[in-house]
């Protein structure tokens, strides 16, 4: 199968601290995920190396390729991978309506400035995206008036806009999707990324909340201090057992309709 993100013997340092420890990672085209660890075990620092914000230390041995490449224009490649992260829109996004929001992610744009030229293109496929997401009625809503869980539907959708206009998100990344949202917002979240999941987008999701793992999600990484320290399907993971191990307490664990939940 075609590898979406290649990752050998990377370690990333943030200021004077190495928070990343000689992690190798491969993750094919079409393949579910999730990456759960702790708060601060460097989860987020694996999201930011996969989309080349951020950069490994040059030591021998270390190769990050991503889509066959070792080299990318972060424009270009935000066109083929859909990044949803854990804050909040910024200050002009939250000025800006729905259906705009989600056209800004043909631009990475905060919002649509008077200077960017939206193509028929562009609105047929935000028209799309629009269905695909379920935020018909947030079209005309300000994204600053809308409920966490609305803003993370607009979110997705303007991340899957950053797709290439003849082709599909090649992959979806999200960090701690399910924050700040509540309990109805949570579910209408995960039922959303699994029409996704089963449209044959690439999920991989970062979380700490064992309840965000979709049922099409069947394999998992954790992560701890900055290391991976297993990969394998969920079956052989998620026991309680192995989350009692990584999250340093006793777990208890519950299996319903392909979801876990854990206390």
């Amino acid at each position: 199968m075609e590898a979406i993100v290649e990752l050998e013997h990377v370690s990333v340092a943030r200021g004077e601290s190495v928070v990343l420890h000689d992690v190798s990672l491969r993750i094919e085209a079409g393949e579910h995920l999730a990456i759960l660890g702790p708060n601060g075990c460097g989860k987020s620092t694996l999201l930011k190396t996969m989309t080349c914000e951020i950069y490994p230390l040059v030591k021998p041995g270390m190769s990050v390729r991503i889509l066959g490449r070792s080299r990318w224009d972060l424009t270009e490649l935000k066109r083929r991978m859909g990044v949803v992260s854990a804050e909040l829109p910024g200050r002009q996004t939250l000025r800006t309506t729905g259906f705009d929001a989600i056209l800004t992610g043909f631009f990475s744009s905060s919002t649509i400035w008077p200077n960017l030229h939206v193509t028929e293109a562009m609105r047929e496929r935000a028209e799309e995206i629009v269905g695909l997401v379920g935020a018909a009625g947030l079209r005309e809503k300000m994204v600053g008036e809308m409920s966490a869980g609305e803003q993370r539907r607009v979110m997705i959708g303007r991340a899957l806009a950053g797709a290439s206009l003849d082709g599909e998100v090649q992959m979806l990344l999200l960090d701690e999707p399910s924050n700040a949202l509540d309990l109805a917002a949570q579910r209408d979240l995960r039922e959303m990324l699994r029409g996704l999941a089963q449209r044959g987008v690439a999920i991989v999701l970062i979380t700490h909340h064992i309840a965000d793992i979709l049922p099409e999600i069947d394999r998992i990484v954790m992560m701890r201090e900055g290391r991976i320290v297993a990969d394998g399907s969920k079956e052989e993971l998620l026991t309680e057992a192995r989350l009692g191990e990584l999250f340093g307490g006793e777990i208890h664990l519950m299996e319903r309709g392909g979801y876990f939940n854990a206390w």
